[in-house]
């Protein structure tokens, strides 16, 4: 098996954070990398961010927050990152991020390229392991792919050790991708990020709104099952299963699973890649 790791967003609730508590200690047994944990628009939840990373690492577990630059100052965010140095937490997912609705500043930083280099500046800032976002079907906003890979190259080249890429389910989207930064000389790790279909309509809905690609035969299967749940579930295993396996074959550094704070479908997935199912 490849190196695998799990994403959360932080929960809202106190409920919400004990079962988050229980799908770690489910998803630790099959021996991630690390946990990583989403930051909300214009760092929304970066309270709940912190308190989620803590909570994963007081069970035992490596957690990376993600920072968002977006809508940030440069003091503002050097303080987050004394804070999490502080702590001990190395680990750190480094985007751009989206403002908060209604909001038209900027800030200090306009790309996550800004972001990964002022962190490299920053004291003790060559011991941080950052990972970047990568988008193998182009970044929704951006209108050419060309420059969409220079982005990432620019990315990579202040400083990222690896990236991690939105999630899509066309393989050859991402081996595209790969060749294509290798030619622009990234030679760091992309890790292959994959959505289980926890719930077909809310995933087919993040693919519309970010430009990726659900395979017509597979969208026509889905909607053709209505509502029996035991079909949608075991296809939608067998398409991510069979996803995952032409990645492994293809080389990929590592799986990074968006687990929507739920462990059942990515844990089932793991052991198929393992061999625990036909």
């Amino acid at each position: 098996m490849v190196p695998i790791s799990f994403e959360f967003f932080p929960p809202n609730t106190p409920v919400g954070r004990e079962k988050l508590k229980t799908v770690v200690a489910d998803l630790a047994a099959v021996k991630p990398e690390f946990f990583s944990v989403t930051y909300g628009a214009g760092g929304s939840t970066r309270d709940k961010t912190l308190t989620t990373v803590q909570d994963i690492r007081a069970a035992g577990h490596e957690a990376a927050p993600h920072l968002s630059c977006v809508g940030s100052t440069r003091e503002g965010v050097a303080e987050i990152l004394a804070g999490y140095r502080t702590l001990g937490i190395r680990r750190i997912v480094a985007l751009r991020g989206d403002l908060p609705s209604g909001t038209a500043v900027a800030g200090e930083f306009r790309h996550a390229s800004d972001l990964v280099g002022f962190m490299r500046e920053q004291p003790g800032g060559a011991d941080w392991q950052v990972e970047v976002a990568a988008f193998p079907e182009y970044h929704p906003q951006q209108r050419y792919a060309r420059r969409d890979l220079e982005h990432f190259a620019a990315k990579v080249k202040a400083g990222a050790d690896a990236a991690i890429t939105q999630f899509f389910f066309n393989p050859d989207a991402y081996f595209h991708f790969v060749d294509e930064v290798r030619k622009l000389g990234v030679t760091v790790p992309i890790v292959a990020g994959i959505m289980p279909f926890h719930n077909y309509a809310k995933i087919a809905q993040f693919a519309a709104r970010d430009g990726i690609e659900v395979p017509r035969w597979v969208a026509l299967k889905m909607e053709g099952f209505m509502d029996d749940a035991a079909s949608i579930r075991e296809f939608g295993l067998e398409v991510v299963t069979r996803l995952c396996e032409r990645l492994i074959a293809g080389g990929v550094p590592g799986i990074h699973f968006y687990t929507l704070n739920q462990s059942a479908l990515s844990l089932e997935i793991c052991r198929r890649l393992a061999g625990g199912a036909a």
